[in-house]
């Protein structure tokens, strides 16, 4: 069953939303194969530490997070991925790997690739490995706020 706390969150801001329940996947790709959506469409989470603090990536399953673009646009030159024993405590009411690309709900602050503002809706793990939630781009960037940044390619 998908993040309790997320899908509060959004009914609790009157944001439309769609639940999708897939077979089981394990990798951004192969949920949205899963699901038939396109991989520009299916925004994954990684957690990167900037600094030795935990902080959200997000960008369209297509696309890999650049460290050496991410360290420039942060101005920051210790951004190393994060090791899932560093923040699985942190979301304990999702699978490892399914967290939701909702920062705010996890006092972290998010920074999302230039790329993925470009999609009118987007699909996201939903907080575990065989359930998404779809919804506008736009709502999202106004519930969770990101940082923009041009950090994602190909």
């Amino acid at each position: 069953m998908a993040c309790g706390k997320l899908k509060k969150y959004l009914d609790d801001n009157n944001v439309p939303y769609v639940t999708i329940t897939h077979s089981q996947a394990f990798t951004a790709q192969q949920v949205a194969a899963s699901a038939h959506i396109k991989g520009k469409e299916m925004a994954k989470t990684v957690i990167i530490k900037i600094n030795d603090k935990l902080t959200m990536a997000v960008l369209p399953a297509t696309f890999h997070v650049d460290f050496h673009l991410l360290k420039e646009v942060t101005g920051n030159e210790d951004v190393v991925l994060a090791h899932e024993s560093e923040f699985k405590e942190i979301f304990e009411d999702c699978e490892l790997g399914a967290m939701p690309p909702f920062g705010n709900l996890y006092n972290m602050e998010v920074y999302v690739a230039q790329s993925l503002t470009e999609d009118v809706e987007i699909a996201f793990n939903a907080g575990t490995h065989s359930e998404l939630i779809r919804m506008n781009y736009s709502d999202f960037e106004r519930l969770v706020q990101p940082k923009i940044l041009k950090f994602s390619v190909l």
